[in-house]
């Protein structure tokens, strides 16, 4: 991990690995439900849980998980929508979180993956490797419906309330800083046209 020490937010949580908990949020996905991955290893790990044409994997645009998807689930408010987030990027774009409480989009939810530090870029540690936590950022921000999953149970268990509860919702875990197993395709062309035809917008 990226600090020495343990903030007091992050002291009951279990260590877990994004990869897993990404395969095991794809597993839950049955309804055509568009999941928005952040830069990195986030959408790294989404691109190798399985290539869904109801997946977007953002390229180069740090922070706009959050805000992609909120244009989404708005502009189809029948489908749910996901975004996974890494901590370093949501905390470059904390104002969307007051946004989407404002615009109470029912069909939002939000998964961000703490490991407390920019991984690609160095492992520079964020500020919620300190004593930012972002779950009770969000909960001040307006969303109510804001938690730390403890474990892979309690993550499983918050991922299916998100996918037939009304939100917004958003689920934070802790994760280890192990690297991503594979890379996503770098064409975006190809990424935007995939997605826009799984959303059905396109043909």
């Amino acid at each position: 991990m990226a600090q020495d020490r343990t903030p007091s937010h992050h002291a009951n949580l279990k260590v877990m690995n994004r990869f897993d908990l990404t395969q095991r949020l794809v597993a839950r996905l049955r309804q055509g439900e568009a999941v928005i991955g952040g830069i990195g290893n986030t959408n790294f790990d989404l691109w190798a849980s399985g290539q869904r044409a109801q997946n977007f994997y953002m390229l180069g645009s740090m922070g706009l998980a959050c805000p992609i998807a909120l244009g989404l689930a708005l502009a189809q408010p029948s489908r749910r929508v996901l975004a996974l987030e890494g901590d370093g990027s949501l905390l470059m774009q904390l104002g969307c979180l007051s946004t989407i409480a404002m615009l109470r989009p029912k069909n939002l939810a939000i998964v961000v993956m703490d490991n407390g530090c920019y991984q690609i870029t160095g492992a520079q540690p964020t500020a919620n490797s300190f004593d930012a936590d972002l779950v009770a950022i969000a909960r001040g921000a307006g969303l109510s419906q804001s938690r730390w999953a403890a474990d892979e149970n309690m993550f499983e268990s918050l991922v299916e309330r998100a996918l037939s509860e009304d939100g917004p919702s958003l689920i934070a875990v802790r994760i280890d800083d192990k690297p991503a197993v594979a890379t996503t395709e770098r064409d975006p062309a190809l990424i935007r046209d995939r997605f826009m035809r799984g959303l059905g917008v396109k043909q």
